[in-house]
């Protein structure tokens, strides 16, 4: 890069015309940015960090129909970077077991989690 200049952004085109991080400048830039949430699998203590996450809701033919910010039951966490290369999906959300200002703990369709903001 030459020195004064800015950094550049390399993108995609999807299929559907949309531009999106390239996957290996997000990887770069995943681990440059600060993580601030921790999940936390019980079965193996297997453990996920991530800058941001988002909560996805699905049709009933588990196609996608719209993201949210906060956890609700029959949502599916999603743990950035929102692209081909995300660090973790969870199924659904079955029951939210605590709740808490940084954290919470839910069970999806097959684990148990808790979800931590760092």
């Amino acid at each position: 890069m030459i020195g004064g200049t800015q950094p550049k952004i390399l993108v995609d085109l999807t299929k559907d015309g949309d531009l999106v991080i390239n996957a290996e400048f997000a990887e770069i830039f995943d681990k440059e940015m600060p993580k601030k949430w921790k999940l936390v699998r019980e079965r193996d203590n297997l453990t996920k960090k991530s800058r941001d996450v988002i909560w996805l809701e699905f049709n009933d033919d588990r196609t996608f129909k719209a993201e949210h910010k906060y956890i609700e039951v029959g949502y599916a966490l999603m743990m950035s970077p929102f692209t081909d290369s995300f660090t973790w999906q969870t199924t659904k959300v079955t029951e939210i077991t605590e709740k808490g200002d940084f954290h919470v703990k839910f069970k999806t369709e097959n684990s148990n989690y808790s979800l931590y903001k760092i």
